[in-house]
């Protein structure tokens, strides 16, 4: 297994949109974006259904591994993602992740995007998670399945935009916004994505024209890992274990000098802990372009 404590290990984040650029890492000698606006006037950048049993165990599986990885003892309600406390904690650029799902390539790496690559388990309830299911599946069932995006992107897939208008949707909106510039606040409906168990989504920066400096998203049915990879030095990886309820946010560095995606199946660990992926669907929230 990968040790993503040395230089070559690491894997990260996600977060997704139907207009993306910058597929793979740049090459060497390309300059990123400038890194901050997760602050009003900061300078601006260029360019469901229930669980079924199973999925239950598999999250169960999945918090017994990190804690067993992580050499602890402790039980699985003393993690973050057990109870609710820790979804009633600050987003904003000061906000801690939590520990046990971060794991970066390097300590510099990891006090380099302290605050502007989140997550943070147990962000939504399993009773809160399937009313957010079953508001959405609707739409998604009327779409089909597709095998690959225009943009390579994603495969495996079906999405659409919906405005949350249930009681767990509209809660989860004033529960993610803290994570959005005062000024800037995320968009009212959300860009629903649902993977298959064999979907990924590619390394890719979501595109400038059609999204702004914060991308939120909270993971519903299946674990995954979602890495960012610096478009500057691709050895600079950050991996982030995205659990079901599960929210993570992107901003500022995060967000445009590094690319992200969702592991497949095949490739899906945590440092050495193997993540199954089934069906995953994602609620992503995102704010406008400043211009």
């Amino acid at each position: 297994m990968r040790d993503l404590g040395s230089p070559g290990g690491g894997l990260g984040l996600g977060g997704f949109w139907r207009d993306t650029v910058n597929l793979r890492p740049s090459p060497p000698g390309r300059q990123a974006a400038p890194s901050e606006c997760a602050r009003p006037g900061s300078s601006r950048p260029p360019g469901g259904a229930c669980r079924t049993p199973a999925m239950h165990r598999a999250r169960g599986l999945c918090r017994a591994g990190v804690a067993a990885a992580l050499g602890g003892s402790r039980a699985l309600s003393a993690l973050p993602g057990a109870g609710s406390a820790a979804a009633g904690a600050g987003l904003g650029p000061e906000a801690e992740a939590d520990p046990e799902l971060l794991r970066a390539s390097s300590p510099e790496l990891a006090r380099r995007l302290r605050g502007l690559a989140l997550v943070r388990g147990g962000f939504v309830s399993e009773a809160e998670a399937a009313e957010l299911l079953r508001e959405v599946e609707p739409g998604l069932r009327r779409g089909r399945y597709q095998s690959d995006h225009w943009d390579r992107a994603i495969s495996g897939y079906r999405e659409t935009e919906r405005g949350l208008r249930g009681g767990a949707g509209r809660a989860l909106l004033l529960r993610v916004t803290p994570a959005f510039p005062p000024r800037r606040p995320p968009r009212p409906s959300a860009h629903v994505l649902d993977l298959l168990p064999g979907g990924c989504v590619g390394p890719h920066v979501d595109s400038v024209k059609f999204c702004g400096c914060t991308i939120a998203g909270v993971s519903l049915l299946s674990p995954s890992v979602l890495r960012l990879q610096s478009l500057r030095d691709p050895r600079d990886r950050l991996e982030l274990l995205l659990e079901p309820g599960s929210l993570y946010v992107l901003r500022g560095a995060a967000r445009y000098e590094f690319t992200h995606e969702i592991l497949p199946d095949e490739q899906s660990f945590f440092g050495g802990l193997r993540v199954p992926r089934g069906r995953r669907v994602a609620l992503i929230f995102r704010n406008d372009p400043p211009w």
